[in-house]
């Protein structure tokens, strides 16, 4: 059997909703935290198969709860711990860069799941009107909300909108330690992007902003 035919048993119950060849495009996910780690599995199991992860943190006890990862992978780097966990549940293989991103070349989709706007900055700053950046999605959560951002660098609208949401780590809302993060809110914003991400894939209108109130039940894009 072809490696093709492997792919398309393996995805036959998505295959009319994704083919994974259209999943084919590099994606740089730029944070191995909680949105980071469950946007990673999710994009792997969806059958995306270039799929960089940005992230010099190591895990620790406190990282159990809110990301995908095992008790046993504390001390271990993230981006290490969580191609370990990719391979097996996917056997998918994704590159690691084991530093913080400070403004390196990128291309495809980017990703950017951090917990600063320092680093967004950085990132905009390289994709912004740039032909190789196919589509940039920011995902922003503070406890039980989310805001995330789809947009298109060469498009002016597009550009022009995110700048206007783009703020400073002294502007952005700094909530409690033990008010940050929960299991449920990264694993539904891993979804949602990664409906961002076949929708880029297939040539589907994407919503330039998304608002998530989880208590609430609500989705706003």
């Amino acid at each position: 059997m072809t490696d093709n035919q492997n792919l398309q048993n393996r995805f036959l119950r998505q295959l009319e909703i994704v083919p994974p060849e259209k999943l084919a495009f590099p994606i740089i996910v730029i944070g191995a935290g909680a949105i980071g780690s469950a946007t990673v599995v999710t994009l792997a199991k969806m059958g995306c198969s270039d799929i960089t992860t940005w992230d010099a943190d190591i895990l620790e006890d406190v990282n159990i709860p809110n990301q995908l990862c095992k008790p046993a992978m504390i001390s271990r780097h993230k981006v290490e711990a969580l191609a370990e966990l990719v391979d097996e549940l996917t056997e998918i293989q994704i590159k690691q860069i084991n530093r913080r991103y400070i403004g390196q070349r990128l291309e495809g989709v980017a990703i950017v799941t951090v917990d600063n706007m320092t680093t967004r900055q950085k990132v905009w700053k390289r994709a912004k009107l740039n032909r190789k950046i196919s589509l940039l999605i920011d995902a922003r959560m503070g406890a039980e909300f989310a805001r995330i951002y789809a947009i298109y660098p060469m498009n002016v609208r597009d550009t022009d909108f995110y700048e206007q949401n783009l703020y400073s780590n002294e502007d952005a809302e700094h909530l409690p330690c033990s008010a940050r993060s929960i299991i449920y809110c990264p694993t539904v914003i891993a979804g949602y992007i990664a409906l961002l991400v076949k929708q880029h894939a297939v040539g589907q209108p994407i919503p330039r902003e998304a608002l998530i109130d989880l208590p609430n039940l609500l989705l706003q894009a």
